[in-house]
């Protein structure tokens, strides 16, 4: 078979085994395509002639074109299923993408806000009109949960009370997450103000552009990097920038990295485990003020 089946069978077997998200399968298929392609300049159209020499050039175009660190990896990782699932399938003899390892960790956490910074971004909608108050309804949500962006998006007016939160994650897996006072006193201010103006009947998303439509990830990515820029925060954020603080920040208080785990709907305690990488200067800090010899 040509590696343009082979993509056919391998998105099939994602969509039907494996539970992935929409955009999951969409983001390795593209990224499965771009190696086929890039392949098919070389003359290779089959997956038998693919050797770990190709691989390791592909990702060495990537990385001469300043692709990501974390577009690096998400392409590895697609390619290391890829060329698994065709092993398993006894459609190579050998996997071609076994011994090839994933960039090193540091490269791929992203920018932590230190909690100055947060406050500065959670303040920067000062209006009170619907935008203003909308938008200061998800800030305070994504950095008192933790959830990722899709999650806030396909949130729905009844999945939010005095407390807690219920979100559905990855594989349509549900958890039940508490919320500071701070977002529900934000949100409840947005429901009561604005939201309450749209029926609800027809459209149960918590948050609303103002032709009442639910707001799509893309949006709050936007939004979040307007906000950032009118805070004067000068790193490069993102919607995961305040899961990633939301996680941090936890740690340094001392929270237990198997709750942090549960609150991040993450399904292996590895991938927590990244949020445990601490600066220089705080382990400077922490080895001169317990070390007994110092």
């Amino acid at each position: 078979m040509s590696l343009h089946e082979d993509l056919q069978i391998f998105t099939s077997y994602l969509d039907s085994e494996k539970g992935l998200s929409s955009h999951t399968i969409s983001a390795y298929r593209s990224d499965i395509a771009q190696l086929i392609k890039f392949l098919g300049e070389r003359g290779i159209s089959c997956s038998t002639l693919v050797t770990s020499d190709l691989i390791i050039s592909y990702l060495g175009l990537l990385k001469e074109k300043h692709y990501a660190p974390a577009t690096l990896c998400r392409a590895l990782m697609a390619m290391k299923v890829f060329f698994s699932f065709l092993f398993r399938e006894n459609c190579l003899v050998t996997d071609p993408a076994l011994g090839i390892e994933s960039p090193k960790l540091w490269q791929l956490i992203p920018e932590v806000l230190s909690q100055e910074e947060v406050e500065l971004l959670l303040s920067s909608p000062k209006g009170s009109d619907f935008i203003s108050s909308r938008d200061k309804g998800i800030l305070e949500l994504l950095y008192a949960t933790g959830i990722r962006v899709s999650e806030a998006c396909t949130l729905s007016i009844y999945d939010v009370d005095d407390n807690f939160v219920k979100v559905e994650g990855k594989g349509g897996k549900q958890r039940v997450i508490p919320i500071s006072k701070r977002a529900i006193l934000a949100i409840d201010n947005y429901l009561h103000l604005y939201r309450c103006r749209y029926d609800s009947s027809k459209n149960v998303s918590l948050f609303l552009s103002k032709t009442g439509k639910a707001l799509d990830r893309i949006s709050i990515w936007r939004m979040i990097k307007e906000r950032g820029r009118q805070a004067g925060i000068k790193k490069n954020i993102s919607p995961h920038t305040l899961r990633h603080s939301f996680a941090t920040h936890l740690l340094d208080h001392g929270a237990e990295l198997r709750v942090i785990q549960e609150l991040l709907g993450h399904s292996s305690i590895s991938t927590t485990d990244r949020y445990t990488h601490l600066s220089h200067t705080k382990m400077q800090e922490a080895f001169y003020q317990f070390h007994p010899r110092n």
